[in-house]
């Protein structure tokens, strides 16, 4: 049992990490345009200029 005064604090700092980045990808705007994404592979690229010879 006494093991559990070290897990019940490393398990809520764990917690709290996980929290921390969630928000932080939130705040940077990592999920503001999922359909955009997931439809750009579907379009092709645009055509590439050739170089003169």
């Amino acid at each position: 049992m006494d093991i559990l005064v070290y897990l019940i604090p490393v398990s809520l700092l764990l917690g709290l990490v996980g929290l921390a980045g969630f928000l932080w990808a939130l705040r940077s705007r990592q999920y503001e345009d999922l359909d955009g994404a997931a439809a750009r592979i579907l379009f092709d690229d645009q055509p590439r200029k050739e170089s003169p010879k």
